[in-house]
C-alpha cells in the first residue's frame, strides 16, 4: 500500500477473499521480461532496418503490444549479453550428470539453431545469428573448468569410485501382506523402518492397514523414488508406491499455491445482458450514482425494449443475474407488459409437471427392495490407498456418496459428472471393486469400442494385483471369443464385464448382476436408453458425464436425482500453453516434430472434410517420416474405429481429424494440437478442442491457425484473444463453456427444458426449479419478501474510496446477498482490510442492511426513516394483538403511535442527538 511514493505496508493476500494473510517487512519483485526496449531505443533501432522488415517488426509489436521472444533478439539491438555462469560465485561447486551427454546436447542445438538461422535469413527474416546467443563446445568446456565440479557418469571411471555397501529393499516388500510380519523381524534385529508417503492422506490409509505394527514404523513425507537398505547404519527406507507395487509418479512444484477460477460468471461488463426476477430480461449499462431526494445512491443502469430505462438501487442487486442462455443476443423485455409475468408462470407450470415426474420415479425407485452391500474390506482399503494421485476434494466426495448409497437396502441410481481426466473412471473402479468383493458382478456400458478397450486396460492394470476377472465385449473380439465371454458371465466365471452398449445388451444374462455403470450415457440412441430402464429396475446403477453441470442445477435437483460434481481438476496439471499464429508451413512442422521428439503425439484439427487431402499431401510433403493418419465423421464407423485404437495405442504420431476428436477419450501422450482456421470455430468449440491435450503433468500446447491477422472479424478477434487470455486451469470456465452447461440441463432434464432456459436464464431457471421441487415435495417454500427502505441518507460507496467500477460491483454483489449480521461483520473487515478506513457513506450503508435484515426477521413490509421521525408498516400477514402492542409500548421508551388499517402501522419520534440508525436498530431489535 502506498501514502504517496512512500510504501506503508507489504502484505500477502489470499486469492480466494482478497484478505490478508500475513504482514511482510519485504518483497522481491522480479521484472516481467528480462530488459525493456524503450519507444525511443526501438525506433532508432528500426530506422536503420529496411521498410520492410520495420514494418514487420512494428506488425507484430502492436499485435502483441511486446515482441515475443524478444529476448533471442538482444544482440541485433546491441543489448548487454549474459549467461548462467556469469552470474555464479567462484567457490560455486557445479555438478554434471553425464558430461558426455551434455556435449552431444550442446551440439545437437547448436546445429538446430545454425539450421533455423539459415532458413529464416533466406526468407530475410531479422534473426541472430547463433553465436550471438549461444555457446559451443568447446567455450562452455573453457568456462566450466573454472569452477570446481563434480562429475556423474553412468559408465564408471578409473579412480573415481566411492563404495557404499547399499541393498535393493525387495527382499523386505515382496507383498504387502506380509509386510507386518517383515516390521516384527526387523524390529527384532534393531533396523529402524522408514516409509516415506507422498502425502498425509496416504500416511493415515497406512497406519490403518498396518493397525498397531504402525508403531514400528517411523513415517516420513517424502517423495521418494525408490526405497534402500543401508546395512552399515542399520536402517531400511520405504517408499509407500513400492510397497504397494506402483510406479513412481513423479511430482512437479506447483507454480502457484492456490488459484481460483476467474468469476467471469457473476462480474457484469456494460453491454452484458441480464434477467430481472421482476421485470424480465434487459441490457446492462452500468452503474450510476443518481441524486434521489436530495440523497445520493448508486444504480444499476438497465435498458428495456423501445429504449425503456430501469434504475435498479444497489441494495435490490440480489434480484438480478446475469443472463445465460441461448448464444447470440436475448429478446428484451417490455417494461410495463405483462408478458414477462405469462412466460415464468409458463415456465413454473412445465417445471413442475417435470419434477412431479423425476419425484415420483425417484420415489419408486427408493421404495423397491435392493441389495445392501457390506461395508469396505481390507482389500478395498488397499487398493484405494495404492492410487497413485492425491484424489481431489471433490473425488473423496463422490466416492464417499456412492459407497453409502451402495450399502442402503435400495437400488443406487447416481449421477457423476466431471470434465475427462478429472477421475471419474477411479470413482467407478473403485465402485466396482466393492461390488465384486461382495461376490456380485459388475457390468461397465460404454459408447465407443476405443472407450471400452481403455477403461478395459486400465481396469486391468489397477486390479492386476487382486483375484478379479475382467473382460471386455466389443466388434474387436471374434465371434468365437465373444460367445465364451457371454458363457463365462452366465457362469458367474467373469466379475467385471466391459463392452459397448450393442454388445452387451444382445442376449447377455448375468449370473448375479449387482452394479451396473454407465459412461456417458447422453451419447446412446433412444432405444439403448429404453433397454438400459430394463437393466436399471433392481441393480445399482451408477452413471458417468463428462458434460459440465452447473452447482446451481444440482442443488434445485436435491431429492429428485442424486448427483456427485467433479470440478476439481487434478494436482499437477499445467495450463495449456496458447498461441495464435499465421498458417505458416515451417511452424506447424516444428511443432509437430518438437512433440514427436519428446515422445508425444499430436492433434491437428481442419474441420473442411471436403479438403481434408489436401492438408494430408501437405503433411506428407513437410514431414515424409511422420506417421500420420486420418479420422473424420464420413469415414466408416469400423475403418474410423481402428485409426482411433491405433492413435491410442501409439501406432500414430499425428492424427489429422475434423473436430470429431473422440471426447470421451483420455490420451496424456497427445499434448500438442493444432487448430486450422481457428477462427471459424466457436468459443465454446475452441475451449473444448483445446481441452483434448494437457490431459498429463506434461506441458501441452495449442496453436490457434488463422489467415491474416488483418482479415479476421472484430469477432473473431476477440473470441481469439478470449481463448488465449484463459490458459488457467478453470478460468473462463463459466464463459466458454456456457452453452455446454445449457446442453448439459438439456440432457439431464430433457431437451423441451432447453427452450425455458433460453426464455428466461439459467439462474432464474434453477430457482424456480428449486421452488418446484420443494413443493411437490411438501416442504414449506419460505419466500423472503422484500423490505422496501425510504432513509433520507447518502447510501452509496464513493468512487474516491474503491475508484474500480468493477470492485464496487463486485462489493454491491456480497451486500446484497448477506443473510446474517456476521456476514455483515466480514464484509466490514474485509473492506478496512482492502481499501482502508471506510468513509461515513459506506458504513452507514452497511448499518442500513443490517436494519434491513431486522426487517425482514420482523415481517416487515416498509420502513421510512426521515429526519427523527421512524415509521413501521408491517406485512398483512403479520398478525399483531392487544397485547403486543401493550409490550411494544412498555419496551419501547420513545413517543408512538399505532394505525390499524390493512396492516398495523406504527411511528416513533427518535431522539434528534443521538446516531438515528442506532436508534432505528435499538427499536426493531424490541420490536
Amino acid at each position: 500500500e502506498f501514502f504517496g511514493n512512500k510504501i506503508e505496508s507489504i502484505r500477502e493476500f489470499s486469492v480466494f477473499n482478497q484478505r490478508t494473510v500475513t504482514k511482510k517487512d519485504e518483497a522481491i519483485i522480479l521484472p516481467k521480461r528480462e530488459f525493456h526496449l524503450r519507444d525511443e531505443e526501438l525506433e532508432k533501432y528500426l530506422r536503420g532496418l529496411e521498410d520492410k522488415e520495420a514494418q514487420n517488426l512494428r506488425d507484430r509489436i502492436n499485435l502483441y503490444q511486446e515482441i515475443p521472444g524478444l529476448e533471442w533478439m538482444a544482440p541485433l539491438f546491441r543489448l548487454p549479453q549474459g549467461e548462467l555462469l556469469d552470474y555464479l560465485p567462484e567457490e560455486t561447486l557445479c555438478f554434471l550428470d553425464e558430461p558426455e551427454l551434455i556435449q552431444r546436447e550442446i551440439g545437437q542445438i547448436w546445429e538446430e539453431a545454425e539450421e533455423r538461422y539459415q532458413e529464416a535469413d533466406s526468407k530475410g527474416e531479422l534473426v541472430p545469428k547463433p553465436g550471438a546467443f549461444l555457446r559451443g563446445i568447446t567455450s562452455f568446456e573453457n568456462r566450466i573448468k573454472k569452477f570446481q565440479h563434480l562429475e556423474n557418469h553412468y559408465l564408471k571411471k578409473e579412480n573415481l569410485d566411492f563404495d557404499f555397501e547399499m541393498a535393493e529393499p525387495d527382499s523386505l516388500i515382496s507383498d504387502f501382506s506380509r509386510l507386518k510380519k517383515t516390521l516384527e523381524k526387523e524390529e527384532n534385529r534393531g533396523r529402524r523402518i522408514y516409509i516415506t508417503c507422498e502425502n498425509s492422506g496416504q500416511r493415515e490409509r497406512l497406519e490403518e492397514l498396518l493397525e498397531k505394527d504402525a508403531e514400528k514404523v517411523i513415517f516420513l513425507l517424502l517423495n521418494l523414488s525408490s526405497g534402500f537398505v543401508f546395512p552399515e547404519l542399520d536402517l531400511a527406507v520405504l517408499p509407500e508406491h513400492q510397497l504397494f507395487r506402483r510406479y513412481f509418479r513423479r511430482r512437479k512444484k506447483r507454480r502457484f499455491k492456490e488459484g481460483l477460477p476467474l468469476s467471469a460468471y457473476n462480474s457484469l461488463s456494460s453491454g452484458d445482458f441480464v434477467v430481472h426476477v421482476d421485470f424480465g430480461i434487459g441490457k446492462y449499462a452500468g452503474l450510476e450514482t443518481l441524486s434521489i431526494d436530495e440523497k445520493k445512491r448508486d444504480c444499476l443502469l438497465l435498458l428495456y425494449k423501445d429504449g425503456d430505462k430501469l434504475y435498479v438501487p444497489v441494495e435490490e442487486f440480489n434480484r438480478i443475474q446475469k443472463y445465460i442462455g441461448k448464444d447470440g443476443e436475448p429478446n428484451l423485455s417490455k417494461l410495463g407488459s405483462p408478458s414477462w409475468e405469462k412466460t415464468k408462470e409458463k415456465t413454473k407450470q412445465a417445471l413442475k409437471e417435470m419434477a412431479e415426474e423425476l419425484i415420483q420415479l425417484y420415489a419408486e425407485r427408493k421404495a423397491k427392495p435392493g441389495y445392501s452391500f457390506l461395508p469396505d474390506t481390507s482389500w478395498q482399503k488397499e487398493l484405494e490407498s495404492s492410487f497413485i494421485y492425491e484424489e481431489t476434494p471433490d473425488q473423496i466426495e463422490a466416492i464417499e456418496a456412492i459407497k453409502k448409497d451402495m450399502e442402503k437396502p435400495v437400488p443406487m441410481d447416481r449421477l457423476v459428472c466431471g470434465d475427462v481426466g478429472y477421475g471419474k473412471t477411479e470413482v467407478a473402479l473403485r465402485a466396482a471393486f466393492k461390488c465384486v468383493m461382495d461376490g456380485k458382478q459388475a457390468a461397465v456400458l460404454v459408447p465407443t469400442t476405443i472407450l471400452a478397450q481403455q477403461h478395459h486396460t486400465t481396469f486391468t492394470e489397477r486390479l492386476k494385483d487382486y483375484p478379479v476377472q475382467i473382460e471386455v465385449l466389443s466388434r474387436f473380439k471374434s465371434p468365437k471369443e465373444q460367445k465364451e465371454i457371454i458363457e463365462f458371465v452366465e457362469k458367474g466365471k467373469i466379475d467385471i464385464i466391459i463392452g459397448t452398449h450393442r454388445r452387451l445388451q444382445k442376449d447377455i444374462q448375468f449370473k448375479d448382476l449387482g452394479l451396473l455403470i454407465i459412461d456417458e450415457e447422453q451419447r446412446f440412441g433412444v432405444a439403448h436408453k429404453e433397454k438400459l430402464k430394463k437393466f436399471k429396475k433392481s441393480v445399482d446403477v451408477l452413471t458417468l458425464t463428462a458434460t459440465p453441470i452447473p452447482r446451481t442445477l444440482q442443488l434445485s435437483l436435491l431429492g429428485a436425482k442424486d448427483m456427485s460434481i467433479i470440478n476439481t481438476p487434478p494436482k499437477d496439471r499445467l495450463p495449456i500453453q496458447t498461441s495464435i499464429s499465421r498458417f505458416d508451413k515451417e511452424l506447424i512442422a516444428e511443432a509437430i516434430l518438437r512433440e514427436a521428439d519428446r515422445g508425444g503425439q499430436v492433434y491437428f484439427v481442419h474441420n473442411r472434410v471436403e479438403s481434408i487431402n489436401s492438408i494430408y499431401n501437405l503433411l506428407r510433403k513437410l514431414l515424409p517420416d511422420l506417421r500420420l493418419a486420418v479420422a473424420h465423421g464420413q469415414m466408416e464407423e469400423k475403418v474410423l474405429e481402428k485409426v482411433m485404437l491405433q492413435f491410442l495405442e501409439g501406432k500414430y504420431d499425428c492424427l489429422l481429424c475434423s473436430n470429431i476428436i473422440e471426447s470421451g477419450l483420455d490420451l496424456p501422450n497427445v499434448n500438442t494440437i493444432l487448430i486450422n482456421r481457428a477462427d471459424r470455430f466457436g468459443l465454446a468449440e475452441l475451449y473444448q478442442l483445446k481441452g483434448r491435450v494437457g490431459r498429463s503433468n506434461r506441458k501441452a500446447y495449442a496453436y490457434l491457425l488463422v489467415p491474416d491477422f488483418g482479415d479476421l472479424t472484430p469477432q473473431a478477434r476477440k473470441r481469439l484473444s478470449a481463448i488465449q487470455q484463459y490458459t488457467q486451469l478453470g478460468s473462463g470456465f463459466y464463459l466458454a463453456l456456457r452453452d455446454l452447461e445449457i446442453r448439459g440441463a438439456g440432457n439431464i432434464l430433457g431437451p423441451q427444458q432447453h427452450g425455458f432456459i433460453e426464455e428466461i436464464g439459467f439462474d432464474l431457471y434453477c430457482r424456480l426449479l428449486d421452488e418446484a421441487v420443494r413443493e411437490i415435495k411438501g416442504e414449506e417454500i419460505k419466500k423472503v419478501k422484500e423490505t422496501k427502505l425510504e432513509i433520507d441518507l447518502d447510501l452509496f460507496i464513493p468512487q474516491q474510496y474503491i475508484e474500480d467500477s468493477q470492485q464496487r460491483m463486485e462489493i454491491y454483489k456480497k451486500l446484497s446477498a448477506v443473510k446474517r449480521n456476521e456476514d455483515i461483520e466480514e464484509l466490514k473487515i474485509e473492506l478496512r482490510d482492502r481499501f482502508g478506513s471506510m468513509p461515513r457513506e459506506a458504513e452507514e450503508l452497511l448499518e442500513v442492511s443490517e436494519i434491513k435484515l431486522l426487517c425482514q426477521a420482523k415481517e416487515i413490509s416498509k420502513l421510512s426513516l426521515r429526519r427523527d421521525r421512524l415509521k413501521i408498516e408491517f406485512d398483512q400477514s403479520k398478525k399483531v394483538g392487544k397485547e403486543e402492542i401493550r409490550k411494544y409500548r412498555e419496551g419501547l421508551t420513545y413517543p408512538m403511535e399505532f394505525f390499524a388499517e390493512e396492516n398495523l402501522k406504527m411511528e416513533l419520534s427518535l431522539n434528534s442527538t443521538e446516531n438515528r440508525l442506532g436508534q432505528a436498530k435499538k427499536v426493531l431489535q424490541k420490536l
